[in-house]
């Protein structure tokens, strides 16, 4: 979804590792002022993205789902200027084939599809664009076609690790 977690201090109860311990709050990204706090996400295909303007940071878990859902403005719109972002490795428009019910949610992004194979890359971009932001760099990396670098959902059937995405705002 396009869920935001503020973060204003570490949580007290750490325990999210531990078998039986407390389960962390289920959303696609989060959101701080506070420095030296880690705001990380996990994947394994969708896309890690951080956001910064220097006092605040974000760091956004986009999918297809959270990208459809607005994730991007959400989190933009949380900033009092439009901030900087960092787009991490994800699946690529070579290795990404959807179906209908995916492709129509992005037919408004230009260049986005190429039959059924869809390149979230550029919707990134062009939700980052709308929302403002002008300064993105990137990591161009396709998690699916580089098995000795990355872990990838779709090319290992959902038997597969993680990556980690993390962002953290210095003081």
């Amino acid at each position: 979804g396009a869920e935001l977690h503020e973060w204003d201090a570490p949580d007290p109860e750490r325990a999210y590792t531990e078998p039986g311990g407390k389960t962390p709050p289920e959303v696609d990204g989060h959101l701080t002022g506070v420095p030296d706090l880690g705001l990380l996400v996990m994947v394994a295909d969708c896309y890690p993205v951080a956001l910064s303007d220097g006092t605040r940071a974000a760091m956004l878990h986009c999918g297809w789902r959270p990208l459809a859902e607005g994730i991007i403005q959400t989190a933009v719109a949380r900033f009092d200027a439009p901030p900087a972002a960092a787009v991490g490795p994800g699946i690529g428009g070579c290795c990404y084939e959807v179906g209908p019910e995916v492709s129509e949610r992005f037919a408004d992004v230009p260049e986005a599809l190429d039959g059924r194979m869809l390149d979230l890359r550029r919707v990134i971009v062009a939700r980052l664009e709308a929302a403002g932001v002008t300064r993105v760099d990137h990591v161009d990396r396709c998690t699916s076609c580089e098995p000795e670098r990355y872990f990838s959902h779709r090319r290992d059937s959902g038997v597969t690790g993680r990556q980690g995405g993390l962002c953290v705002l210095t003081g």
